[in-house]
């Protein structure tokens, strides 16, 4: 049974959810359907019963269809005065609404990221109350884009001049996607900022389980369709780019969706290449979710990947240091 619900949610990288979106709520469970599979083949193992081979088989099938939940990364190489280091982190608009009663929550968030020191910073759910002191606060020169009156705002902070800003086309939603062209050693890259729509899905398992089945897959599907929808965008956005791409943002969405897929095409994943443990980038405690993402093209060399474990809002930061490839 659960060999077989572990297979069909390896399909729901490669099929739209507006195809099958079942699918697309099954790939929120295959970290679980793994572990559960890892269980059964130990199960199996010990009681010397045969069935050991479909558990082996679904997990060896898995190991090439979808990327592995948790990394082992021994590398020991580190960051040097040349490598570009960007940051990506939904800060929960810096305790605006005050979702926690820590009073210093915003200024926190700001100390955090001066100690950290990326070269770029890409933040979503930003707060216009921040902007000055921010701007006032620190090194980075140059913001865009500017503030928008009906949607979650965005910025991206940067030590290199920007030399062009623009916003992605999203409709009918308040979630926004923003780039900015940055001059970088004598070259041009390009920086995605993106935020795609919300699932509108408080992480409580109380309240998910009160809530009736039927009307939590509705709303989960319509935002899923929605992402897919912003995922062609965002995939045709970069195809027309002529420059080196960081993408970076909470995708709301985890690593064995479509719309991850859709966005990441030949893009390398940072976590994927230098990450290790889980990547959790999400305050859920009952499993790792990885939703917020760093992605370059590879004309970049992916040096680290930090995932961060402060608990200054409902998602976790997330850093990644790049060379630059030389053309030979």
């Amino acid at each position: 049974m659960f060999a077989l619900l572990l297979c069909i949610s390896y399909l729901a990288p490669y099929v739209s959810v507006k195809i099958l979106p079942f699918l697309s709520v099954f790939s929120l469970s295959l970290p679980l359907l793994v572990l559960v599979n890892i269980l059964f083949c130990l199960y199996w193992l010990l009681a010397k019963n045969k069935r050991i081979l479909l558990s082996a088989l679904v997990l060896f099938l898995g190991y090439f269809l979808v990327d592995s939940f948790i990394k082992f990364n021994f590398s020991t190489e580190k960051n040097n005065e040349t490598s570009l280091t960007v940051m990506t982190y939904n800060t929960r608009g810096f305790n605006k609404y005050e979702w926690s009663s820590d009073k210093a929550l915003g200024d926190k968030i700001i100390d955090f990221v001066l100690k950290e020191d990326p070269d770029i910073i890409c933040i979503q759910e930003f707060s216009r109350v921040r902007y000055h002191q921010l701007k006032h606060r620190y090194k980075y020169n140059y913001v865009a884009p500017g503030f928008y009156v009906n949607k979650v705002n965005q910025a991206i902070y940067s030590k290199y001049p920007i030399l062009n800003t623009g916003e992605l086309p999203f409709k009918l939603t308040n979630n926004i996607a923003s780039f900015a062209d940055i001059a970088y050693k004598n070259d041009t890259i390009r920086v995605y900022n993106l935020h795609l729509e919300s699932l509108k899905v408080v992480p409580d398992m109380e309240t998910i389980s009160n809530e009736e089945s039927s009307k939590l897959y509705g709303r989960i599907t319509k935002s899923f369709k929605k992402q897919q929808d912003q995922a062609k965008i965002v995939q045709e956005h970069i195809k027309g780019n002529p420059y080196k791409t960081i993408v970076c943002g909470d995708f709301n969405n985890n690593q064995y969706s479509n719309v991850y897929r859709t966005i990441k095409g030949d893009l390398l994943d940072t976590f994927n290449e230098k990450g290790s443990a889980y990547g959790r980038t999400y305050n859920f405690k009952y499993y790792p979710v990885r939703i917020d993402f760093i992605l370059a093209s590879k004309e970049f060399e992916v040096i680290a990947h930090k995932n961060y474990d402060n608990k200054l809002s409902d998602h976790f930061p997330v850093m990644a240091s790049f060379n630059l490839r030389i053309n030979k």
